[in-house]
């Protein structure tokens, strides 16, 4: 556990800020919502639920107190919106900026939408933050950026070619988080995500991530589909990891200003080993699943492994990772579990 990060938290809760989440009904939106409502924070919401859901929000409702609750302020709307934009930044201590249309493969459908709401959007916020003159920006890139290159771990620093429109759009983000730096002094955060994960991520529709759509099929006794072998890997890394880092770029120094930073746990799990750790995870938990995965192709704009080197944002930010993979499978599959029988 980060010292610092406890630090901040009992910082937080003796002293209340203004908070604008984008993207709140999302799944890593509503996870940064309800850590900061438990915090005693006030917090302002934009979603337009195009990846989003209500459903999310009266969970957090639900797990939060009806005095934190009454700290929240929701606004349904679109970040492409700029005059919008400009209201909810007003008075705003920090922006966590988390709005995006993800997904690789529906990128690669439709770049066109993939610009409008990652690029557009992204600057509108970003734009109404530097006019209000908000303490602190910090927004979600991705892993995406490092594209066909091969190293690894991956550092901030050594990037590859583009593979797919939503790699481009979050890299342009990055470029004009540093150009608003350089022209006008406003400083930001860029997290970039590896395959996060967690309770509320929606297992639905065909751009679902593969942890929630694999521990469904389960539960229904259904087939699991693998693209590809199955030794593809990635840096699988647990909700709260990333609230972590959320918070702890927020409240960063100065000089962790006008960065960005690999956020995930430093490790790589095989998509075979993920699928053995799920399925372990649902016998455990009283279920019966005993299909082997399909393989299928394949998917197009998909990198082979990726694993992060975090040692910058642990010195930067602070950041420990305190979940590990199995640990947050564990926790999930419960979570999936208890709404499946609810």
């Amino acid at each position: 556990m980060s010292a610092t990060y406890d630090a901040l938290k009992n910082e937080l809760r003796q002293k209340q800020k203004i908070w604008l989440i984008t993207g709140c009904a999302g799944f890593i939106g509503s996870s940064l919502l309800e850590a900061l409502l438990k915090l005693d924070q006030r917090v302002i919401g934009l979603d337009n639920f195009s990846t989003g859901y209500r459903h999310n929000l009266t969970a957090v409702e639900n797990n939060v107190s009806a005095k934190q609750w009454q700290n929240f302020t929701f606004e349904e709307g679109d970040i492409c919106d700029l005059s919008l934009c400009e209201r909810l930044c007003c008075g705003v201590d920090y922006v966590l900026h988390q709005a995006a249309l993800g997904s690789v493969p529906r990128s690669i459908k439709d770049p066109i939408s993939t610009n409008r709401n990652n690029i557009d959007g992204f600057l509108n916020i970003l734009s109404a933050a530097r006019h209000s003159e908000v303490k602190s920006f910090t927004y979600a890139s991705s892993s995406a950026v490092y594209g066909d290159h091969i190293a690894l771990p991956k550092t901030e620093d050594a990037t590859g070619h583009l593979l797919s429109p939503y790699a481009v759009t979050k890299y342009v983000n990055e470029l004009y988080a540093e150009v608003f730096a350089l022209n006008y002094g406003f400083a930001s955060v860029g997290l970039r995500y590896f395959n996060v994960f967690g309770p509320r991520q929606d297992p639905n529709g065909s751009y679902a991530a593969v942890i929630p759509r694999w521990i469904a099929a389960m539960l229904h006794g259904e087939s699991t589909y693998i693209n590809g072998d199955g030794k593809t890997s990635r840096d699988f890394c647990y909700i709260d990891n990333v609230v972590q880092a959320n918070l702890l770029a927020a409240s960063a120094a100065n000089e962790a200003k006008n960065q960005v930073y690999n956020i995930a746990l430093g490790d790589r799990t095989t998509l075979i080993e993920l699928f053995a750790d799920i399925k372990a995870a649902i016998n455990q938990s009283g279920f019966s699943y005993a299909h082997v995965p399909i393989f299928a192709d394949f998917r197009a704009g998909d990198v082979r492994h990726s694993k992060a080197d975090i040692a910058k944002a642990k010195r930067l930010l602070h950041y420990a990772p305190d979940w590990r993979v199995h640990e947050g499978i564990g926790q999930t599959v419960s979570w999936y579990i208890s709404q499946h029988q609810g």
